[in-house]
């Protein structure tokens, strides 16, 4: 067995996993301030819809990181070591977005104002699984 291959799953899997959680999380935000908005038959606001989506950009990263590392020719215990921190580093940043998420839908749905704050917060969040993206990838090349 390759441990190298199931460690390229792993990142997929963990961030698929992830980014399923937080896009759950987020939506039940999204949709709480819809309903709210519709008994005070306000607008509903379409922009909550890119705070319930993000957290969905972790599967991408999983996806670049397991093509890589199933074409290394790193250590096959190297490669299920980053496979699983780099994958669980993800997943906790897109549950991380999607309870940013919820709560950036609740504030804008409920006043309008503040989506740019909002957003800034979400991406932060972001953050964490492109700096595991991206050193998982260097740590690949060295």
């Amino acid at each position: 067995m390759n441990f190298g291959m199931l460690g390229a799953g792993v990142v997929m899997g963990l961030a698929g996993i992830g980014s399923a959680i937080g896009i759950g999380i987020a939506g039940q935000g999204a949709i709480g301030a819809w309903k709210r908005c519709y008994v005070n038959n306000k607008p509903a606001p379409a922009l909550l819809t890119i705070f319930a989506g993000a957290p969905l950009s972790q599967t991408i990263y999983g996806l670049l990181l397991m093509q890589i590392m199933k074409d290394s020719t790193r250590d096959p215990a190297i490669l299920l070591g980053l496979g699983f921190a780099s994958g669980l580093a993800m997943a906790m940043s897109a549950v991380a977005q999607g309870k940013a998420g919820a709560a950036a839908s609740d504030a804008f749905g409920e006043t309008g104002k503040g989506f740019s704050q909002y957003l800034t917060v979400v991406g932060l969040c972001e953050t964490v699984a492109l700096f595991a993206m991206a050193f998982t990838m260097i740590a690949l090349l060295l």
